[in-house]
């Protein structure tokens, strides 16, 4: 008795076929979540009220770029590392050098260099002396002589009689802050993580149905 098998189609054609397919699955699930972290990380933090600016220093990229592969990858990050590590971890913030930290109040003039006036910078602007007011209870204050503006702001005074002379608080001193959590990124992570099983399936078969 002679036995003939014939496999229709090609085995090996088959198999190639299939990890072919597996390819494309697992690079367009990894795109897919890749993706949707993004998107998630960019909405946490325009709803935190950080502003459209902020969020869109997130970013996302798959490796490897060109071609499907069953070890696709994505990496999301952010081009602020620092600001929105911060929001994320709520950190204390202490001052560099162990004193105080200088927080400017709406009477400051805003930093030429972006971010918070420092108060040497503020004295170098506007001409005005900071004079320091220690406070038992609530922050102590860097206070100036002067008038406030239109803006509100801290001016030097023209008046030669001493009209409209104020004492204006320009900077809060206090020891430390402790920055507030906003965001909370490893949640949307882990969701992203989890889902990278059910979408690799999902397009794998639609591959496959499609083929």
């Amino acid at each position: 008795m002679k036995l003939k098998l014939d496999i229709d189609p090609d085995i090996v054609a088959m198999m190639a076929a299939e990890v072919a397919a597996g390819e494309r699955a697992v690079s367009a699930a990894i795109r897919e979540a890749g993706t949707g972290l993004k998107v998630a990380w960019r909405l946490q933090i325009t709803g935190a009220g950080l502003g459209p600016r902020l969020a869109r220093t997130i970013r996302s990229e798959q490796f490897p770029k060109a071609t499907p592969s069953l070890n696709a990858a994505a990496v999301v990050w952010s081009n602020a590392p620092v600001i929105v590590g911060a929001h994320d971890t709520g950190p204390l913030i202490r001052s560099k050098n162990g004193l105080w930290l200088a927080i400017p109040t709406p009477a400051a003039v805003k930093s030429l260099r972006g971010g918070r006036i420092t108060p040497g910078e503020w004295e170098r602007r506007t001409g005005l002396r900071l004079r320091f007011i220690y406070r038992r209870r609530g922050p102590s204050l860097l206070v100036t002589e002067g008038r406030l503006n239109t803006k509100g702001r801290a001016v030097a005074s023209r008046s030669k009689t001493g009209r409209g002379l104020v004492t204006a608080p320009i900077f809060l001193l206090v020891p430390q802050v402790k920055l507030p959590k906003r965001l909370d990124l490893a949640r949307d992570a882990e969701r992203a993580h989890d889902a990278v099983p059910g979408l690799i399936v999902a397009n794998w078969v639609q591959d496959v149905v499609g083929y």
